[in-house]
């Protein structure tokens, strides 16, 4: 009895160093936040805005966008936080979604414009063949486990 005891503490002592793992490891391996300079030249340039909100149906204490989106020709930008998570990927839509479910059947008509690696706000690079005008919403997703995080209608 005491080894089963054990085997069931030791096991979810380990599954909860994994939990905590996959949670912390995104935050220490982050790079540098956009600089302020580079977030006012961007800020300059947006045509579109929309905001990410937690209280989305597919939003959760754990999975969650908060703060500005602002869309140039060549650049997307996020004034706020997003949940800390591994993979995540920022796309364009051409419809509103804000479940799982939803961004999966609409997956195939989506755009990944790239990886989200910092969690205090965000500049990415649109690339030069994409028409933002031809999407209304940017969706922030977690890859590695098909997870909706946010988020903002900006058309």
């Amino acid at each position: 009895m005491k080894t089963l005891l054990l085997l069931i503490s030791h096991g979810l002592m380990l599954a909860l160093g994994f939990a905590a793992g996959i949670y912390a490891l995104p935050l220490l391996t982050q790079p540098e936040p956009p600089t302020a300079a580079a977030m006012a030249e961007h800020s300059r340039e947006a045509v579109y805005a929309g905001v990410l909100r937690r209280e989305l149906a597919g939003s959760d204490a754990l999975h969650w966008g908060e703060g500005k989106v602002t869309l140039a020709a060549r650049s997307i930008a996020l004034q706020g936080r997003l949940a800390p998570g591994p993979d995540y990927k920022l796309y364009l839509s051409p419809d509103f979604v804000e479940t799982e479910a939803q961004f999966e059947a609409i997956k195939s008509r989506t755009l990944r414009i790239g990886d989200v690696t910092t969690f205090d706000g965000f500049l990415l690079s649109v690339p030069p063949d994409v028409d933002i005008s031809q999407y209304t919403t940017v969706v922030i997703w977690c890859e590695a486990f098909g997870q909706f995080i946010s988020a903002a209608r900006y058309q």
